[in-house]
């Protein structure tokens, strides 16, 4: 921290970036809706173009419902290993201008810059200096926030959205919140935000009226973060060793799996991806989850754990199954299935956030 105990903190976030990433290397691309992902019925986006995201495309939809919304939607396939390729050159960045950086995602990350080891002058000189060059040795844009702590400057990251620059000092910090929909709050997802509009907190001024007391009783343990929160109060650091909290694989069927031999043999597929994972991490944990994806796409997650790490991937299987048995059969069919490990222990690797097979 500074003397006056106040960080400096830079988010990061890089503008539709796998999308931006394929558009630089195929120029042709270059100005028409792209969605990275598969075209299939059964495909899902993973990324979408600013030109895209025009006609309402985002991730994580089912592809039919893209190409309807945009019939000239150009799907590419997605290139895992050249976004992480592109991901280090884009930390690398980062390192020269300070050690405490806490990678979020292959697209984002806080950066402490409280000590300004290049004499930049300040944290909002140093965040274009970053996305310059960012600019110059990657050809793809990033957006940055700049402020006291990490969840305004996330917030603020958004603000200017494409390849802007948001500097939110502290003076200006709870005021900013305040103007803020709750649903663009980290963590606050479409569940709660729903939510928390049924108790009739739509801002974070409305937030920010609600005392202790009632956000606990509404919110549980999640309580502190929001009163601090709608405040403009973070005071977590940003964790230059930010490990993953699972490890796993999960695979989307082409057609809804709805016999029982099918659905376990896919179960094994799943679970050797994930094994394979597990070990490459070398990563041990006690908790076994089972995720499953209906046809309508509600998604249904059980859980167990174990007074001692799972052992192998015979373990793992049978917990699987036994997490899936009480479920079956589905209505409609299963479109997704994936098993993770989780309440980690890790021996000298680090672990691998679990990726899709399909």
């Amino acid at each position: 921290m500074t003397a006056s105990g106040t960080r400096k903190i830079i988010h990061i976030d890089m503008d539709a970036f796998y999308a931006s990433v394929e558009q630089r290397d195929a120029p042709e691309l270059r100005g028409r809706p792209v969605a990275v992902g598969g075209a299939r019925a059964r495909g899902v986006v993973a990324a979408a173009s600013y030109e895209a995201r025009a006609f309402g495309v985002r991730s994580a939809m089912p592809s039919v419902i893209a190409l309807r919304r945009c019939p000239n939607l150009v799907f590419v396939p997605p290139r895992f290993d050249v976004y992480r390729a592109v991901s280090q050159q884009i930390h690398a960045i980062f390192g020269d201008y300070t050690d405490l950086i806490e990678p979020l995602s292959l697209d984002e990350a806080y950066l402490d810059v409280t000590e300004d080891v290049r004499r930049l002058g300040s944290a909002s000189a140093i965040a274009e200096q970053i996305r310059a060059r960012i600019a110059a040795e990657t050809q793809l844009t990033a957006s940055a926030g700049v402020s006291y702590n990490k969840f305004i400057a996330k917030l603020a990251s958004d603000q200017n959205k494409p390849d802007g620059l948001c500097v939110i000092p502290p003076g200006r910090g709870a005021a900013f919140v305040a103007s803020l929909p709750v649903k663009r709050f980290h963590g606050v997802g479409p569940v709660t935000a729903a939510k928390m509009a049924r108790l009739g907190i739509e801002t974070g001024a409305d937030l920010r009226e609600r005392d202790i007391a009632f956000l606990r009783a509404h919110f549980g343990s999640y309580a502190d973060y929001l009163h601090g929160a709608a405040r403009g109060i973070d005071d977590r650091p940003v964790r230059a060793h930010r490990e993953a909290k699972s490890v796993g694989a999960e695979r989307t069927f082409e057609t809804n799996l709805s016999e029982t031999p099918a659905i376990e043999e896919a179960l094994e597929r799943v679970a050797d991806a994930a094994w394979a994972r597990i070990e490459r991490a070398a990563a041990r944990g006690r908790t076994v989850t089972l995720k499953l994806r209906r046809a309508d796409f509600a998604t249904i997650t059980r859980a167990r754990s174990l007074a001692a790490p799972v052992e192998s991937r015979a373990q793992m299987v049978t917990i699987g199954r036994a997490l899936l048995a009480p479920l079956l059969p589905v209505d409609g069919g299963i479109r997704l299935l994936g098993l993770t490990l989780s309440g980690l222990q890790r021996d000298e690797a680090p672990a691998q956030a679990a990726l899709p097979l399909a």
